[in-house]
């Protein structure tokens, strides 16, 4: 299960931009807390505690405990947003959880194992579709990561989502087919060689190329043609 993090939090007063750069400026970022049928509540993060846990790569799937001023609400992060320009933290969206609540979380995978691999140890190259899975799950045992095992994949063969083992109440969003995780693709060099055999033998039956016949049945067929000719 993915950890809980603990943020400390502070209320603040007043919504829109200006409120929001006079947070900023106090080097801290502004952020809502909302959803569980209460009303949204304003508050400030300290941005180098905050930006440690954004630069971890899961904050979207991870599980916070929003400290505002001593009272712990449970929530999870749910919008992040950058400066465009200086890629400079500017807002945080959390989404209050209430008691038994379920969600709908991307959970990162974790390629294992590519040595045992055949496929790739002959020079074959690592297709990755998805670097994560979205699933729906309960709020209080999110994955931590699904861990993709590539021992025995050879060119040609793939991993797909009926492979991962998910735990008990957690399942993916996406259950019409079963998608495509990874695939191990053959080098380049070797695709390029295919394609120009593909592309030969094409070009070889457009220009009208037939079998040859053998000997004998080129024979037999000269005497048909020299008896009709009688």
């Amino acid at each position: 299960m993915a950890e809980t993090v603990v943020l400390e939090a502070a209320t603040r007063d007043g919504a829109g931009k200006g409120a929001a750069r006079a947070v900023r400026r106090e080097g801290r970022v502004p952020a809502v807390i909302y959803g569980d049928r209460k009303d949204p509540q304003l508050i400030s993060l300290d941005y180098r505690d905050t930006w440690r846990h954004v630069q971890s790569g899961r904050f979207l799937a991870t599980l916070v405990d929003v400290d505002v001023n001593g009272e712990k609400v449970r929530a999870i992060p749910r919008d992040i947003q950058f400066d465009p320009v200086r890629d400079f933290l500017m807002h945080v969206d959390f989404l209050r959880l209430g008691k038994g609540a379920r969600i709908t979380v991307a959970v990162p995978c974790n390629f294992i194992n590519d040595t045992e691999s055949p496929g790739i140890s002959r020079g074959g190259v690592l297709n990755v579709v998805r670097y994560d899975i979205e699933v729906y799950c309960p709020a209080e045992a999110i994955p931590e990561e699904f861990v993709v095992d590539l021992t025995g994949l050879d060119i040609g063969d793939g991993v797909h989502i009926s492979a991962i083992t998910l735990p008990e109440g957690v399942e993916p969003t996406i259950t019409d087919r079963d998608f495509t995780i990874c695939t191990v693709a053959a080098p380049a060099g070797l695709q390029a060689e295919e394609e120009e055999e593909a592309e030969g033998e094409e070009e070889e039956l457009e220009a009208g190329e037939v079998p040859t016949i053998g000997d004998e049945e080129a024979e037999a067929q000269a005497q048909e043609d020299g008896e009709e000719g009688q």
